[in-house]
């Protein structure tokens, strides 16, 4: 049994409506597929144009600009997953769509390589005093002189949150020479010669390149604060490509304005404008040997077409399987296709006896269970039955009136 020859609902009429200009690696994924009824638009919508738009669509793809709330998940009846082409989810009512049964992907290390090479070009700008040399030779100066410029090779880095990107760049960092030092939360392994720390303080005291690595929330906001930006050697440099919030803007301005801090890249604000061309403003313009970046960390050719391949990869196999690892709603389930059965999808509200209902339909049906997969997380079950009866109008009803159902559905 082929994947291309098992979905029960014809594939010319699953909807995909694609925003924000997703890379052609996606489309090119569903036309591969068989989904070839895409809609696709270079920009986000308006949410009173979205919410028509999304009536019949099957499947959505956005990156970071569209906002998905509860009142666009609502008028989605046919939705079954969202894919975020982009790091994050935060755009989307995740609540809304668990409520709803909608299967969450993101792409969240396709950019890895993109954001860690950035880190590096940073560090060798800065820890040069490229900005202001650059800056000089604009407006006719030529500061041609070696004072305050340095070798990044047998520096210190010191790398704040070691996952998928922060061990990226240890492991280029060392390939330039540096010697590498890192900080987490979790116990990690590091890799080459990286040396873990269990004090934070201890490694700002030690680095000249401080680099932040570090997920948004209330347990790194502010996480550079005007203390740990002291803790920090003198005349070392501070790297923030992760998010927003998670350095004092205004005590990362006083530290450079100081000299205690010799020059910033920051990527990443707690206030981003809309779009390109909107107004941007920030404590730190203006400042010489400083880099202020459009949160363009993972913006390369490159990482949109790994992200446009991964998260269109994750909503095929969501359609043809039923597959949901990687959500971020539905609970995760991979699961074989078995040869010579049907399968149907059941997600629920995490209550007791739904599994217990559905099997004793089953019996009374007189159909013959194949192969039976529950998972579960706080708030909704995800049932996926493969039987070896064709799957008729009776038993799919019957399905969808079982007590605490969601949403339920015959795949093939």
């Amino acid at each position: 049994m082929s994947k291309a020859s098992t979905t029960s609902y014809p594939k010319d009429k699953i909807k995909i409506l694609l925003l924000e200009g997703i890379s052609q690696s996606a489309i090119d994924e569903f036309h591969r597929a068989g989904y070839t009824n895409i809609e696709a638009f270079p920009k986000a919508l308006e949410e009173a144009e979205l919410v028509k738009k999304i009536k019949d669509a099957h499947l959505l793809g956005i990156r970071s600009k569209s906002q998905i709330n509860e009142k666009v998940i609502n008028a989605a009846q046919k939705l079954w997953g969202i894919g975020a082409f982009c790091i994050g989810v935060n755009q989307i009512d995740l609540k809304a769509a668990t409520k709803a049964g909608v299967t969450v992907f993101n792409s969240p290390y396709s950019n890895t390589r993109s954001v860690a090479e950035l880190v590096i070009a940073e560090a060798i700008m800065l820890i040069r005093r490229i900005p202001e040399k650059n800056a000089a030779a604009h407006i006719g100066d030529w500061l041609k002189d070696a004072k305050g410029s340095f070798e990044l090779r047998g520096k210190t880095l010191g790398i704040i949150g070691y996952g998928h990107i922060g061990s990226q760049v240890s492991i280029m960092a060392e390939a330039m020479g540096l010697k590498v030092l890192y900080y987490d939360i979790e116990p990690k392994l590091g890799l080459g010669n990286a040396t873990g720390v269990r004090s934070l303080s201890d490694m700002l005291k030690k680095s000249d390149i401080v680099t932040l690595h570090v997920p948004g929330g209330s347990g790194t906001k502010n996480l550079m604060s005007a203390t740990r930006i002291k803790q920090m050697k003198k005349g070392s440099i501070l790297l923030n490509l992760s998010r927003g919030d998670v350095v004092d803007l205004l005590a990362l301005k006083e530290a450079l304005v100081s000299g205690h801090v010799a020059g910033a890249g920051v990527d990443v604000f707690p206030v981003e404008p809309e779009g390109k061309g909107q107004k941007f403003e920030s404590p730190l313009q203006g400042l010489p040997n400083v880099i202020l970046t459009p949160h363009i960390g993972g913006s390369t050719e490159e990482a949109q077409v790994n992200i446009g391949s991964d998260v269109a990869g994750k909503l095929i196999n969501l359609l043809d399987s039923g597959a949901t690892v990687g959500s971020h709603t539905v609970p995760p389930l991979s699961l074989p296709l078995q040869e010579g059965t049907n399968r149907l999808l059941h997600i629920h509200h995490n209550k007791p006896g739904v599994l217990s209902e559905i099997n004793s339909i089953m019996g009374k049906m007189d159909v013959n269970i194949a192969g039976q997969y529950l998972k579960t997380n706080d708030d909704i079950g995800y049932v996926v039955l493969d039987i070896a009866k064709a799957p008729s109008a009776d038993i799919l009803k019957a399905l969808q009136d079982v007590k605490h159902t969601i949403r339920a559905r015959v795949l093939y």
